[in-house]
Protein backbone atom coordinates (compact mmCIF):
# COMPACT_ATOMS: atom_id res chain seq x y z
CA UNK A 1 0.00 0.00 0.00
CA UNK A 2 1.20 3.51 -0.87
CA UNK A 3 0.40 6.27 1.60
CA UNK A 4 -1.26 7.52 3.56
CA UNK A 5 -0.90 10.98 2.03
CA UNK A 6 -2.77 14.13 2.94
CA UNK A 7 -3.97 14.80 -0.60
CA UNK A 8 -4.10 12.27 -3.41
CA UNK A 9 -4.60 13.59 -6.96
CA UNK A 10 -5.79 11.13 -9.62
CA UNK A 11 -4.79 12.37 -13.06
CA UNK A 12 -1.84 14.50 -14.16
CA UNK A 13 -3.14 16.80 -16.86
CA UNK A 14 -3.46 20.55 -16.30
CA UNK A 15 -6.16 20.23 -13.62
CA UNK A 16 -4.38 17.46 -11.73
CA UNK A 17 -0.95 19.06 -11.74
CA UNK A 18 -2.35 22.48 -10.80
CA UNK A 19 -4.29 20.89 -7.90
CA UNK A 20 -1.21 19.01 -6.71
CA UNK A 21 0.96 22.13 -6.80
CA UNK A 22 -1.58 24.13 -4.80
CA UNK A 23 -2.12 21.38 -2.21
CA UNK A 24 1.64 20.99 -1.74
CA UNK A 25 2.13 24.73 -1.37
CA UNK A 26 -0.62 24.73 1.30
CA UNK A 27 1.51 22.36 3.37
CA UNK A 28 -0.02 18.98 2.47
CA UNK A 29 1.84 15.75 1.71
CA UNK A 30 0.75 15.14 -1.88
CA UNK A 31 0.81 12.20 -4.27
CA UNK A 32 -0.21 12.24 -7.93
CA UNK A 33 -1.48 9.01 -9.49
CA UNK A 34 -1.56 8.89 -13.30
CA UNK A 35 -2.00 6.13 -15.85
CA UNK A 36 0.26 8.15 -18.18
CA UNK A 37 3.44 10.12 -17.84
CA UNK A 38 2.14 13.61 -16.95
CA UNK A 39 3.34 15.32 -20.13
CA UNK A 40 1.44 12.73 -22.21
CA UNK A 41 -1.87 13.80 -20.66
CA UNK A 42 -4.52 14.98 -23.11
CA UNK A 43 -4.30 18.58 -21.85
CA UNK A 44 -1.15 18.87 -23.96
CA UNK A 45 -3.24 18.52 -27.13
CA UNK A 46 -5.12 21.79 -26.48
CA UNK A 47 -4.16 24.26 -29.17
CA UNK A 48 -5.96 27.58 -29.47
CA UNK A 49 -5.70 29.32 -26.10
CA UNK A 50 -6.94 30.07 -22.61
CA UNK A 51 -9.56 32.72 -21.75
CA UNK A 52 -9.18 35.58 -19.29
CA UNK A 53 -10.34 39.20 -19.34
CA UNK A 54 -6.96 40.83 -18.66
CA UNK A 55 -8.08 44.42 -19.14
CA UNK A 56 -5.92 44.89 -22.26
CA UNK A 57 -9.09 45.46 -24.28
CA UNK A 58 -11.21 48.47 -23.32
CA UNK A 59 -14.46 46.61 -23.97
CA UNK A 60 -13.59 43.51 -21.90
CA UNK A 61 -13.75 42.71 -18.21
CA UNK A 62 -14.62 39.68 -16.03
CA UNK A 63 -18.30 40.64 -16.06
CA UNK A 64 -18.41 40.57 -19.87
CA UNK A 65 -16.55 37.26 -19.84
CA UNK A 66 -19.13 35.92 -17.38
CA UNK A 67 -22.06 37.05 -19.54
CA UNK A 68 -20.53 35.50 -22.68
CA UNK A 69 -20.04 32.24 -20.76
CA UNK A 70 -23.62 32.25 -19.42
CA UNK A 71 -25.02 32.97 -22.89
CA UNK A 72 -22.71 30.38 -24.46
CA UNK A 73 -23.91 27.80 -21.93
CA UNK A 74 -27.46 28.38 -23.25
CA UNK A 75 -28.25 29.57 -19.71
CA UNK A 76 -27.58 26.18 -18.13
CA UNK A 77 -24.29 27.23 -16.50
CA UNK A 78 -24.35 27.91 -12.75
CA UNK A 79 -23.83 31.66 -12.62
CA UNK A 80 -22.18 31.84 -9.19
CA UNK A 81 -19.46 29.42 -10.35
CA UNK A 82 -19.08 31.31 -13.64
CA UNK A 83 -18.56 34.62 -11.82
CA UNK A 84 -15.88 33.08 -9.58
CA UNK A 85 -14.23 31.59 -12.66
CA UNK A 86 -14.05 34.80 -14.69
CA UNK A 87 -13.06 36.94 -11.69
CA UNK A 88 -10.11 34.74 -10.69
CA UNK A 89 -8.88 33.87 -14.21
CA UNK A 90 -6.62 36.92 -14.82
CA UNK A 91 -4.48 36.34 -11.71
CA UNK A 92 -4.07 32.69 -12.73
CA UNK A 93 -2.80 33.77 -16.16
CA UNK A 94 -0.22 36.08 -14.63
CA UNK A 95 0.92 33.31 -12.27
CA UNK A 96 1.38 30.93 -15.21
CA UNK A 97 3.37 33.61 -17.01
CA UNK A 98 5.52 34.06 -13.92
CA UNK A 99 6.19 30.32 -13.87
CA UNK A 100 7.50 30.51 -17.42
CA UNK A 101 4.57 30.12 -19.83
CA UNK A 102 5.74 31.78 -23.03
CA UNK A 103 2.53 33.38 -24.25
CA UNK A 104 2.43 35.19 -27.59
CA UNK A 105 2.66 38.99 -27.39
CA UNK A 106 1.41 41.86 -29.50
CA UNK A 107 3.42 44.74 -30.95
CA UNK A 108 3.03 46.72 -27.70
CA UNK A 109 4.64 43.88 -25.76
CA UNK A 110 1.42 42.92 -23.95
CA UNK A 111 0.04 39.41 -23.82
CA UNK A 112 -1.77 39.03 -27.12
CA UNK A 113 -5.39 37.88 -27.16
CA UNK A 114 -7.15 36.43 -30.18
CA UNK A 115 -10.89 36.29 -30.92
CA UNK A 116 -12.64 33.01 -30.19
CA UNK A 117 -16.17 31.85 -30.85
CA UNK A 118 -19.04 33.62 -29.06
CA UNK A 119 -16.70 35.96 -27.19
CA UNK A 120 -17.69 39.62 -26.91
CA UNK A 121 -14.04 40.65 -27.18
CA UNK A 122 -10.69 39.07 -28.07
CA UNK A 123 -9.75 37.48 -24.72
CA UNK A 124 -8.01 34.22 -25.61
CA UNK A 125 -4.40 34.27 -24.43
CA UNK A 126 -2.32 31.86 -26.51
CA UNK A 127 1.07 30.41 -27.34
CA UNK A 128 0.93 30.27 -31.15
CA UNK A 129 -1.32 27.19 -31.58
CA UNK A 130 0.35 24.88 -29.03
CA UNK A 131 -1.03 26.46 -25.84
CA UNK A 132 -1.82 23.18 -24.06
CA UNK A 133 1.66 21.85 -24.80
CA UNK A 134 3.26 24.95 -23.28
CA UNK A 135 1.02 24.83 -20.19
CA UNK A 136 1.60 21.16 -19.47
CA UNK A 137 5.38 21.48 -19.78
CA UNK A 138 5.47 24.45 -17.41
CA UNK A 139 3.19 22.75 -14.87
CA UNK A 140 5.36 19.62 -15.01
CA UNK A 141 8.43 21.75 -14.29
CA UNK A 142 6.65 23.09 -11.20
CA UNK A 143 5.67 19.56 -10.23
CA UNK A 144 9.27 18.36 -10.56
CA UNK A 145 10.49 21.25 -8.43
CA UNK A 146 8.13 20.12 -5.66
CA UNK A 147 9.15 16.48 -6.08
CA UNK A 148 12.47 17.57 -4.60
CA UNK A 149 10.42 18.81 -1.63
CA UNK A 150 8.53 15.55 -1.06
CA UNK A 151 5.70 15.55 -3.60
CA UNK A 152 5.29 12.00 -4.97
CA UNK A 153 4.31 11.09 -8.55
CA UNK A 154 3.12 7.53 -9.12
CA UNK A 155 2.97 7.41 -12.90
CA UNK A 156 1.65 4.42 -14.83
CA UNK A 157 -0.70 3.67 -11.94
CA UNK A 158 -4.17 3.02 -13.40
CA UNK A 159 -6.83 3.95 -10.83
CA UNK A 160 -10.03 1.92 -11.29
CA UNK A 161 -11.92 2.00 -7.97
CA UNK A 162 -12.53 4.51 -5.17
CA UNK A 163 -11.85 3.53 -1.55
CA UNK A 164 -14.89 4.36 0.57
CA UNK A 165 -14.45 4.01 4.34
CA UNK A 166 -17.84 4.50 5.93
CA UNK A 167 -18.96 7.37 3.73
CA UNK A 168 -15.56 9.00 3.38
CA UNK A 169 -13.21 8.65 0.40
CA UNK A 170 -9.77 7.51 1.59
CA UNK A 171 -8.04 6.89 -1.74
CA UNK A 172 -8.09 4.67 -4.82
CA UNK A 173 -7.32 1.13 -5.91
CA UNK A 174 -4.88 0.99 -8.84
CA UNK A 175 -3.34 -1.44 -11.27
CA UNK A 176 0.45 -0.95 -11.35
CA UNK A 177 1.15 -0.92 -15.08
CA UNK A 178 4.94 -0.99 -14.73
CA UNK A 179 5.28 -3.83 -12.24
CA UNK A 180 1.87 -5.48 -12.26
CA UNK A 181 -0.43 -6.05 -9.33
CA UNK A 182 -3.30 -4.29 -7.58
CA UNK A 183 -2.21 -1.50 -5.22
CA UNK A 184 -4.10 0.72 -2.79
CA UNK A 185 -3.08 4.38 -2.55
CA UNK A 186 -4.60 6.22 0.40
CA UNK A 187 -5.11 9.85 1.31
CA UNK A 188 -7.16 12.00 3.64
CA UNK A 189 -8.53 13.83 0.58
CA UNK A 190 -8.73 12.64 -3.02
CA UNK A 191 -9.06 14.83 -6.12
CA UNK A 192 -10.30 13.31 -9.37
CA UNK A 193 -8.71 15.02 -12.39
CA UNK A 194 -9.01 12.23 -14.93
CA UNK A 195 -10.41 14.15 -17.91
CA UNK A 196 -13.29 13.40 -20.26
CA UNK A 197 -14.91 10.50 -22.10
CA UNK A 198 -14.52 11.43 -25.77
CA UNK A 199 -13.53 7.86 -26.64
CA UNK A 200 -17.23 7.00 -26.50
CA UNK A 201 -17.17 8.19 -30.13
CA UNK A 202 -15.28 6.85 -33.11
CA UNK A 203 -14.60 10.35 -34.50
CA UNK A 204 -13.09 12.35 -31.64
CA UNK A 205 -10.28 14.76 -30.93
CA UNK A 206 -9.65 12.95 -27.64
CA UNK A 207 -6.61 10.82 -26.84
CA UNK A 208 -7.03 7.07 -26.38
CA UNK A 209 -6.71 7.66 -22.63
CA UNK A 210 -9.94 9.73 -22.45
CA UNK A 211 -12.24 6.95 -21.28
CA UNK A 212 -14.20 8.63 -18.49
CA UNK A 213 -12.37 6.82 -15.67
CA UNK A 214 -13.12 9.30 -12.89
CA UNK A 215 -16.76 9.79 -13.87
CA UNK A 216 -17.37 6.04 -13.93
CA UNK A 217 -15.55 5.41 -10.64
CA UNK A 218 -17.63 8.13 -8.98
CA UNK A 219 -20.85 6.79 -10.55
CA UNK A 220 -20.15 3.26 -9.30
CA UNK A 221 -19.40 4.64 -5.84
CA UNK A 222 -22.91 6.15 -5.70
CA UNK A 223 -22.07 9.77 -6.61
CA UNK A 224 -24.29 11.88 -8.87
CA UNK A 225 -23.18 12.88 -12.36
CA UNK A 226 -24.52 16.10 -13.84
CA UNK A 227 -25.63 17.08 -17.38
CA UNK A 228 -24.36 13.90 -19.02
CA UNK A 229 -26.30 14.43 -22.27
CA UNK A 230 -24.14 17.39 -23.31
CA UNK A 231 -21.20 16.27 -25.46
CA UNK A 232 -19.64 19.08 -27.44
CA UNK A 233 -18.69 18.51 -31.06
CA UNK A 234 -15.79 20.66 -32.26
CA UNK A 235 -16.49 22.11 -35.72
CA UNK A 236 -13.00 21.62 -37.16
CA UNK A 237 -11.58 18.13 -36.84
CA UNK A 238 -9.62 16.90 -39.81
CA UNK A 239 -11.02 14.40 -42.27
CA UNK A 240 -10.44 11.47 -42.01
CA UNK A 241 -8.26 11.33 -38.86
CA UNK A 242 -10.41 13.39 -36.47
CA UNK A 243 -7.34 15.35 -35.27
CA UNK A 244 -8.20 18.79 -33.93
CA UNK A 245 -7.61 21.92 -35.97
CA UNK A 246 -7.81 24.80 -33.50
CA UNK A 247 -10.57 27.38 -33.32
CA UNK A 248 -7.64 29.79 -33.45
CA UNK A 249 -7.63 29.29 -37.23
CA UNK A 250 -11.06 30.91 -37.38
CA UNK A 251 -10.05 33.41 -34.69
CA UNK A 252 -7.22 34.56 -36.95
CA UNK A 253 -9.66 35.02 -39.85
CA UNK A 254 -10.10 31.60 -41.47
CA UNK A 255 -13.26 30.89 -43.49
CA UNK A 256 -15.50 27.81 -43.70
CA UNK A 257 -16.55 27.05 -47.28
CA UNK A 258 -18.63 24.33 -48.95
CA UNK A 259 -17.91 22.47 -52.19
CA UNK A 260 -19.09 25.51 -54.18
CA UNK A 261 -16.59 27.78 -52.42
CA UNK A 262 -19.44 29.55 -50.60
CA UNK A 263 -18.77 30.99 -47.14
CA UNK A 264 -21.90 29.31 -45.80
CA UNK A 265 -21.87 30.57 -42.20
CA UNK A 266 -23.51 33.79 -43.36
CA UNK A 267 -26.73 31.77 -43.65
CA UNK A 268 -26.62 30.46 -40.07
CA UNK A 269 -24.89 33.17 -38.01
CA UNK A 270 -24.88 36.36 -40.10
CA UNK A 271 -23.14 38.47 -37.45
CA UNK A 272 -20.56 36.17 -35.85
CA UNK A 273 -20.07 33.95 -38.96
CA UNK A 274 -17.29 31.40 -38.24
CA UNK A 275 -16.97 32.73 -34.68
CA UNK A 276 -20.44 31.73 -33.54
CA UNK A 277 -20.55 29.28 -30.64
CA UNK A 278 -19.32 25.75 -31.31
CA UNK A 279 -22.72 24.11 -31.22
CA UNK A 280 -24.02 26.56 -33.83
CA UNK A 281 -21.05 26.07 -36.18
CA UNK A 282 -21.13 22.26 -35.82
CA UNK A 283 -24.84 22.15 -36.65
CA UNK A 284 -24.30 24.47 -39.63
CA UNK A 285 -21.54 22.26 -41.03
CA UNK A 286 -23.61 19.12 -40.53
CA UNK A 287 -26.56 20.73 -42.32
CA UNK A 288 -24.32 21.62 -45.28
CA UNK A 289 -22.88 18.10 -45.45
CA UNK A 290 -26.29 16.42 -45.20
CA UNK A 291 -27.64 18.74 -47.93
CA UNK A 292 -24.94 17.45 -50.30
CA UNK A 293 -22.83 20.61 -50.26
CA UNK A 294 -19.83 18.94 -48.62
CA UNK A 295 -16.80 17.09 -49.97
CA UNK A 296 -16.40 13.47 -48.79
CA UNK A 297 -18.52 14.19 -45.72
CA UNK A 298 -16.58 17.35 -44.89
CA UNK A 299 -16.54 21.07 -45.45
CA UNK A 300 -13.36 23.07 -46.04
CA UNK A 301 -11.42 25.39 -43.73
CA UNK A 302 -9.79 28.03 -45.92
CA UNK A 303 -6.73 29.90 -44.59
CA UNK A 304 -5.14 30.81 -47.91
CA UNK A 305 -6.15 34.48 -47.71
CA UNK A 306 -4.28 34.86 -44.37
CA UNK A 307 -0.97 34.61 -46.20
CA UNK A 308 2.16 32.57 -45.41
CA UNK A 309 3.55 34.94 -42.77
CA UNK A 310 0.49 34.83 -40.53
CA UNK A 311 0.06 31.07 -40.89
CA UNK A 312 3.73 30.40 -40.12
CA UNK A 313 3.85 32.73 -37.11
CA UNK A 314 0.46 32.12 -35.48
CA UNK A 315 -0.72 28.73 -36.76
CA UNK A 316 2.41 26.65 -37.37
CA UNK A 317 1.13 23.59 -35.52
CA UNK A 318 -2.10 23.51 -37.50
CA UNK A 319 -0.17 23.72 -40.78
CA UNK A 320 2.08 20.88 -39.72
CA UNK A 321 -0.88 18.70 -38.68
CA UNK A 322 -2.69 19.38 -41.97
CA UNK A 323 0.40 18.55 -44.03
CA UNK A 324 1.11 15.36 -42.06
CA UNK A 325 -2.37 13.93 -41.63
CA UNK A 326 -4.42 15.37 -44.51
CA UNK A 327 -1.70 15.86 -47.13
CA UNK A 328 -2.70 19.53 -47.45
CA UNK A 329 -0.58 22.65 -47.04
CA UNK A 330 -3.08 25.33 -45.86
CA UNK A 331 -0.93 28.06 -47.39
CA UNK A 332 -2.01 26.71 -50.78
CA UNK A 333 -5.19 24.65 -50.25
CA UNK A 334 -8.13 24.44 -47.80
CA UNK A 335 -8.24 21.77 -45.07
CA UNK A 336 -11.10 19.19 -45.04
CA UNK A 337 -12.87 19.38 -41.66
CA UNK A 338 -16.03 18.09 -40.01
CA UNK A 339 -17.50 18.06 -36.47
CA UNK A 340 -15.99 15.55 -34.05
CA UNK A 341 -16.64 14.69 -30.39
CA UNK A 342 -14.45 17.02 -28.36
CA UNK A 343 -15.49 17.92 -24.81
CA UNK A 344 -17.95 16.59 -22.26
CA UNK A 345 -19.79 19.41 -20.46
CA UNK A 346 -21.17 16.86 -17.97
CA UNK A 347 -19.29 15.15 -15.18
CA UNK A 348 -19.09 14.55 -11.45
CA UNK A 349 -21.26 17.10 -9.67
CA UNK A 350 -19.18 19.46 -7.51
CA UNK A 351 -19.53 22.75 -5.68
CA UNK A 352 -17.40 25.81 -6.45
CA UNK A 353 -14.46 24.28 -4.51
CA UNK A 354 -14.59 20.99 -6.38
CA UNK A 355 -16.16 19.14 -3.45
CA UNK A 356 -18.41 16.19 -4.35
CA UNK A 357 -21.24 14.47 -2.47
CA UNK A 358 -18.74 12.03 -0.88
CA UNK A 359 -16.75 13.42 2.04
CA UNK A 360 -13.07 13.77 1.20
CA UNK A 361 -13.57 13.50 -2.57
CA UNK A 362 -13.06 16.42 -4.98
CA UNK A 363 -13.09 16.71 -8.78
CA UNK A 364 -11.60 19.29 -11.16
CA UNK A 365 -11.26 19.75 -14.90
CA UNK A 366 -13.28 17.92 -17.54
CA UNK A 367 -14.17 15.06 -15.17
CA UNK A 368 -16.10 17.57 -13.04
CA UNK A 369 -19.28 19.56 -13.64
CA UNK A 370 -19.08 22.78 -11.59
CA UNK A 371 -20.96 23.87 -13.92
CA UNK A 372 -19.32 26.72 -15.79
CA UNK A 373 -20.06 25.35 -19.27
CA UNK A 374 -23.74 24.40 -19.00
CA UNK A 375 -25.05 23.06 -22.30
CA UNK A 376 -22.19 24.39 -24.45
CA UNK A 377 -18.60 25.33 -23.63
CA UNK A 378 -16.89 28.37 -25.12
CA UNK A 379 -13.53 27.69 -26.73
CA UNK A 380 -10.67 28.71 -24.42
CA UNK A 381 -12.73 28.27 -21.24
CA UNK A 382 -11.75 24.65 -20.54
CA UNK A 383 -8.00 25.28 -20.19
CA UNK A 384 -8.82 28.15 -17.86
CA UNK A 385 -11.18 25.90 -15.89
CA UNK A 386 -8.43 23.33 -15.34
CA UNK A 387 -6.17 25.99 -13.84
CA UNK A 388 -8.70 27.97 -11.78
CA UNK A 389 -10.69 25.04 -10.39
CA UNK A 390 -7.61 22.82 -10.16
CA UNK A 391 -6.08 25.47 -7.91
CA UNK A 392 -9.27 25.91 -5.87
CA UNK A 393 -9.80 22.18 -5.32
CA UNK A 394 -6.14 21.71 -4.36
CA UNK A 395 -6.36 24.48 -1.77
CA UNK A 396 -9.65 23.27 -0.26
CA UNK A 397 -8.56 19.60 -0.22
CA UNK A 398 -5.34 20.50 1.60
CA UNK A 399 -7.21 22.54 4.20
CA UNK A 400 -9.67 19.66 4.68
CA UNK A 401 -6.93 17.03 4.97
CA UNK A 402 -4.71 19.00 7.32
CA UNK A 403 -7.64 19.53 9.66
CA UNK A 404 -8.39 15.81 10.03
CA UNK A 405 -6.69 12.72 11.33
CA UNK A 406 -5.22 10.32 8.81
CA UNK A 407 -7.75 7.63 7.80
CA UNK A 408 -7.51 4.44 9.86
CA UNK A 409 -7.44 2.36 6.66
CA UNK A 410 -9.21 -0.42 8.54
CA UNK A 411 -10.98 -1.68 5.44
CA UNK A 412 -8.37 -0.77 2.83
CA UNK A 413 -6.67 -4.16 2.59
CA UNK A 414 -10.01 -5.94 2.29
CA UNK A 415 -11.06 -3.54 -0.49
CA UNK A 416 -7.73 -4.05 -2.28
CA UNK A 417 -8.04 -7.85 -2.03
CA UNK A 418 -11.61 -7.67 -3.38
CA UNK A 419 -10.42 -5.60 -6.35
CA UNK A 420 -7.57 -8.06 -6.92
CA UNK A 421 -10.06 -10.95 -7.06
CA UNK A 422 -12.17 -8.99 -9.57
CA UNK A 423 -9.15 -8.27 -11.80
CA UNK A 424 -8.12 -11.93 -11.68
CA UNK A 425 -11.63 -12.82 -12.77
CA UNK A 426 -11.15 -10.67 -15.88
CA UNK A 427 -7.82 -12.35 -16.62
CA UNK A 428 -9.25 -15.85 -16.13
CA UNK A 429 -11.82 -15.48 -18.93
CA UNK A 430 -10.63 -17.66 -21.81
CA UNK A 431 -13.58 -17.62 -24.26
CA UNK A 432 -15.63 -14.67 -25.43
CA UNK A 433 -15.19 -11.42 -27.35
CA UNK A 434 -12.18 -9.19 -27.56
CA UNK A 435 -12.88 -5.75 -26.00
CA UNK A 436 -12.09 -3.87 -29.22
CA UNK A 437 -15.08 -5.42 -31.01
CA UNK A 438 -17.52 -3.99 -28.49
CA UNK A 439 -15.63 -0.70 -28.29
CA UNK A 440 -15.72 -0.18 -32.07
CA UNK A 441 -19.46 -0.89 -32.24
CA UNK A 442 -20.03 1.54 -29.36
CA UNK A 443 -17.99 4.31 -31.00
CA UNK A 444 -19.61 3.99 -34.42
CA UNK A 445 -23.16 3.72 -33.10
CA UNK A 446 -22.76 6.70 -30.74
CA UNK A 447 -21.58 8.79 -33.68
CA UNK A 448 -24.57 7.72 -35.78
CA UNK A 449 -27.27 7.90 -33.11
CA UNK A 450 -26.18 10.50 -30.52
CA UNK A 451 -24.12 13.01 -32.47
CA UNK A 452 -24.54 16.65 -33.49
CA UNK A 453 -28.28 16.10 -34.05
CA UNK A 454 -30.40 13.82 -31.85
CA UNK A 455 -33.48 12.08 -33.31
CA UNK A 456 -35.89 10.11 -31.09
CA UNK A 457 -35.84 6.91 -33.13
CA UNK A 458 -32.03 6.88 -33.29
CA UNK A 459 -31.70 7.56 -29.56
CA UNK A 460 -34.13 4.73 -28.77
CA UNK A 461 -32.13 2.48 -31.09
CA UNK A 462 -28.90 3.48 -29.31
CA UNK A 463 -30.37 2.62 -25.90
CA UNK A 464 -30.97 -0.90 -27.22
CA UNK A 465 -27.49 -1.08 -28.73
CA UNK A 466 -25.83 -0.06 -25.45
CA UNK A 467 -27.98 -2.51 -23.48
CA UNK A 468 -26.86 -5.27 -25.85
CA UNK A 469 -23.20 -4.25 -25.66
CA UNK A 470 -23.37 -4.18 -21.87
CA UNK A 471 -24.84 -7.68 -21.85
CA UNK A 472 -22.06 -8.92 -24.13
CA UNK A 473 -19.47 -7.25 -21.90
CA UNK A 474 -21.00 -8.82 -18.77
CA UNK A 475 -20.94 -12.31 -20.36
CA UNK A 476 -17.18 -12.00 -20.56
CA UNK A 477 -14.56 -10.23 -22.64
CA UNK A 478 -11.30 -12.01 -23.30
CA UNK A 479 -8.10 -10.32 -22.12
CA UNK A 480 -5.61 -12.19 -24.31
CA UNK A 481 -2.56 -10.83 -22.49
CA UNK A 482 -2.40 -12.77 -19.21
CA UNK A 483 0.82 -11.07 -18.11
CA UNK A 484 1.29 -8.39 -15.48
CA UNK A 485 3.76 -5.92 -17.02
CA UNK A 486 2.27 -3.16 -19.20
CA UNK A 487 -0.93 -5.12 -19.73
CA UNK A 488 -2.81 -2.53 -21.78
CA UNK A 489 -5.18 -5.31 -22.89
CA UNK A 490 -6.42 -5.50 -19.28
CA UNK A 491 -6.73 -1.76 -18.75
CA UNK A 492 -8.60 -1.31 -22.04
CA UNK A 493 -11.10 -3.96 -20.95
CA UNK A 494 -11.72 -2.03 -17.73
CA UNK A 495 -11.98 1.26 -19.63
CA UNK A 496 -14.57 -0.26 -21.96
CA UNK A 497 -16.76 -0.99 -18.94
CA UNK A 498 -16.51 2.67 -17.94
CA UNK A 499 -17.54 3.85 -21.41
CA UNK A 500 -20.54 1.53 -21.57
CA UNK A 501 -21.83 2.81 -18.21
CA UNK A 502 -21.38 6.45 -19.23
CA UNK A 503 -23.01 5.89 -22.61
CA UNK A 504 -26.10 4.52 -20.86
CA UNK A 505 -26.22 7.63 -18.65
CA UNK A 506 -25.91 9.98 -21.62
CA UNK A 507 -28.69 8.30 -23.61
CA UNK A 508 -31.13 8.26 -20.72
CA UNK A 509 -30.57 11.96 -20.00
CA UNK A 510 -30.73 12.84 -23.70
CA UNK A 511 -34.03 11.07 -24.32
CA UNK A 512 -35.57 12.71 -21.27
CA UNK A 513 -34.48 16.25 -22.25
CA UNK A 514 -37.32 17.09 -24.62
CA UNK A 515 -35.90 20.36 -25.93
CA UNK A 516 -32.95 21.72 -27.93
CA UNK A 517 -30.33 23.46 -25.78
CA UNK A 518 -26.65 24.00 -26.57
CA UNK A 519 -25.00 20.80 -27.74
CA UNK A 520 -28.25 18.84 -27.32
CA UNK A 521 -30.21 19.45 -30.53
CA UNK A 522 -33.49 17.67 -31.36
CA UNK A 523 -34.49 19.27 -34.69
CA UNK A 524 -37.30 16.87 -35.61
CA UNK A 525 -39.40 16.77 -32.43
CA UNK A 526 -38.28 19.49 -29.97
CA UNK A 527 -36.41 22.14 -32.00
CA UNK A 528 -36.79 24.96 -29.45
CA UNK A 529 -35.35 25.60 -26.00
CA UNK A 530 -37.92 25.03 -23.24
CA UNK A 531 -36.96 27.07 -20.17
CA UNK A 532 -40.24 26.33 -18.41
CA UNK A 533 -39.63 22.57 -18.34
CA UNK A 534 -35.89 22.14 -18.78
CA UNK A 535 -33.98 25.10 -17.35
CA UNK A 536 -32.48 22.56 -14.94
CA UNK A 537 -29.55 20.21 -14.61
CA UNK A 538 -29.98 16.50 -15.22
CA UNK A 539 -28.64 14.41 -12.32
CA UNK A 540 -27.74 10.76 -12.92
CA UNK A 541 -27.09 8.17 -10.22
CA UNK A 542 -26.37 4.45 -10.59
CA UNK A 543 -29.15 2.45 -8.92
CA UNK A 544 -29.66 -1.34 -9.18
CA UNK A 545 -27.26 -1.73 -12.10
CA UNK A 546 -28.52 1.15 -14.22
CA UNK A 547 -28.83 4.94 -14.44
CA UNK A 548 -31.55 6.78 -12.51
CA UNK A 549 -32.41 10.34 -13.54
CA UNK A 550 -33.51 13.36 -11.52
CA UNK A 551 -33.16 17.15 -11.89
CA UNK A 552 -31.67 20.09 -10.00
CA UNK A 553 -32.18 23.84 -10.38
CA UNK A 554 -29.65 25.99 -12.20
CA UNK A 555 -28.05 28.54 -9.86
CA UNK A 556 -28.89 31.99 -11.24
CA UNK A 557 -27.41 35.27 -10.00
CA UNK A 558 -27.70 38.11 -12.52
CA UNK A 559 -28.68 37.00 -16.00
CA UNK A 560 -32.15 35.87 -17.00
CA UNK A 561 -32.42 33.64 -20.09
CA UNK A 562 -32.71 35.44 -23.41
CA UNK A 563 -32.94 34.32 -27.01
CA UNK A 564 -29.47 33.17 -28.00
CA UNK A 565 -28.35 34.38 -31.42
CA UNK A 566 -25.04 35.13 -33.09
Amino acid sequence: MDGPFDVLVVGAGCAGMRAAIEAHDAGARVAVVSKLHPTRSHSGAAEGGINAALGNKADDDPETHAFDTVKGSDYLGDQDAIEIFTREAPADIYQLEGWGCVFSRNEEGELDQRPFGAAGSPRTVYSADITGHVLIQVLYEQLQKRMDEGLVVLEEYFAFRLLDDGGRCVGVVCWDLLNGGVKAVTGSATILATGGAGRLYRATTNAYACTGDGMAMALRAGLPLKDMEFMQFHPTTMYPSGILITEGCRGEGGYLINKDGERFMKRYAPNALELASRDVVSRSETTEIEAGRGVNGSVMLDLRHLGPEKILSKLPGSRELAMTYAGVDPIFAPIPVRPGAHYHMGGVETDEWGLTALEGLYAAGEVACVSVHGANRLGGNSLMETITFGRRSGRHAAEYALGRATPTNSGVEAARADAETWVQGLLDVSTGERPWQIRDELGQSMLENFGVFRYPDRMEKQVGIIDGLRERYARGVVVEDKGTVFNSDLTQAIELGYLLDLGACMLQAGLARKESRGAHSRPSDFPERDDEQFLKHSITEWVDGGPKLSYRDVRMTRWEPMVRSY
